[in-house]
């Protein structure tokens, strides 16, 4: 039950920091962070709880990534629904309480997107839904490389959340533009319930994508550097 926690506790700070600089921060008049700083504030919510609670749960935070550490042989199967739920509970609280913050302002309307992630009209640059799809496979694909390698047995120690935190980073500074980044089946599914209509149904590709890209990731790393130590 701790490592569940764990999950949902990360989870919630992941979508509550990441969404919460998109909705609250990035157009505030004069000093908004912009695409540049929303990419930061998501790779920081990673980076922060890695440390926090990595030795705790591995710090997850995201169906996809728990996938494809099952299917890179570092997580059990076991525990993979228990994980699911907690981040997606995890990342429903973040987004009531981003709701609750936001909607104290005169004229909050979360038909501006509340962050949810889309495509073809709702893609922050009208990117298709082939471009989403491809988007959000290969840069979970990219995501799940990087975690391996950097939690491998041989690789540096000490270094993995940076790297991960810094990954997760450009993965956001590339893919805003296009579906403005899921990778992250919890994160998606955090706001987009508050959304309603046009994001919940589009959420099936902010499932679908990043756990395909999940598993194509375990399965490279594997094909470069053998079995996941």
């Amino acid at each position: 039950m701790k490592q569940y926690g764990a999950e949902f506790l990360g989870t919630f700070w992941l979508v509550l920091g990441g969404c919460g600089s998109a909705v609250l921060a990035a157009a505030f008049p004069g000093v908004g962070i912009g695409l540049h700083g929303v990419s930061l504030a998501f790779g920081l919510t990673v980076l922060t709880m890695a440390y926090a609670i990595g030795h705790i749960s591995g710090c997850h935070l995201n169906p996809a990534v728990s996938i494809g550490l099952w299917a890179g042989g570092r997580f059990p199967a076991n525990k993979l629904l228990p994980y699911i739920v907690a981040q997606v509970l995890g990342g429903i609280v973040a987004g009531g309480v981003l709701y609750l913050i936001a909607s104290g302002k005169a004229g909050f309307d979360v038909s501006g997107g509340f962050a949810s992630n889309g495509f073809a009209e709702h893609s922050p640059g009208g990117y298709s839904m082939v471009a989403a799809l491809v988007t959000e496979v290969v840069m979970t694909m990219m995501f799940l490389v990087i975690i391996l390698g950097v939690t491998d047995s041989r690789a540096p120690q000490g270094f993995a959340p940076i790297a991960i935190g810094l990954g997760l980073t450009l993965i956001h500074l590339i893919s805003i533009p296009v579906t403005n980044t899921s990778v992250n089946p919890a994160r998606s599914t955090g706001v987009a319930i508050y959304v309603g209509g046009w994001a919940l149904q589009q959420l099936w590709l902010f499932w679908l994508a990043p756990i395909v890209g999940a598993v194509l990731g375990a399965v490279s790393y594997k094909a470069i550097a053998g079995e996941a130590k």
